[in-house]
């Protein structure tokens, strides 16, 4: 098993690298300041999310940023996978694949976590794939909407 730490205030710039990797891989356009900004209240403990690294704590191989939210339809404390992000020298390894059964299923025994959710582009095949194969399944007639404040 691949492992999985909490990121603290330590791991900003590590963890700061491995996001600037991603944002930029999607298009992601946020600037540093910003970016370290959201980030770094997960790793002061904020309770409303997490974010872990993945693989040697001074060499890390990805990440995946989990929020929380409570919902009513699911009867308790659910999540939503913000990011999830390996290396590209990684990836076809099933890293990703364990970290998404590992993860929750730990949160779902400590934290009493009852669903988990994340959003995927619709174009993103291997992606689509992978998280079908963890279990995770569209909703029919829901889709996500957002609205940036």
């Amino acid at each position: 098993m691949t492992a999985i730490h909490l990121a603290r205030p330590e791991d900003i710039d590590r963890l700061d690298t491995l996001v600037a990797a991603f944002h930029e891989e999607e298009g992601i356009a946020l600037s540093p300041e910003r970016r370290r900004a959201g980030l770094m209240p997960l790793l002061e403990g904020i309770p409303h999310g997490a974010a872990y690294l993945v693989g040697p704590s001074r060499a890390p191989i990805g990440y995946v940023i989990i929020t929380f939210t409570w919902s009513v339809e699911y009867g308790g404390l659910d999540g939503f996978i913000d990011e999830i992000y390996m290396r590209p020298a990684v990836r076809g390894r099933g890293i990703a694949g364990e970290v998404m059964n590992a993860l929750p299923a730990s949160l779902a025994q400590q934290a009493g976590l009852r669903a988990i959710h994340l959003e995927v582009d619709k174009t993103n095949d291997q992606a689509r794939r992978l998280y079908e194969r963890m279990g995770f399944r569209e909703r029919e007639n829901y889709v996500i909407m957002s609205k940036r404040l």
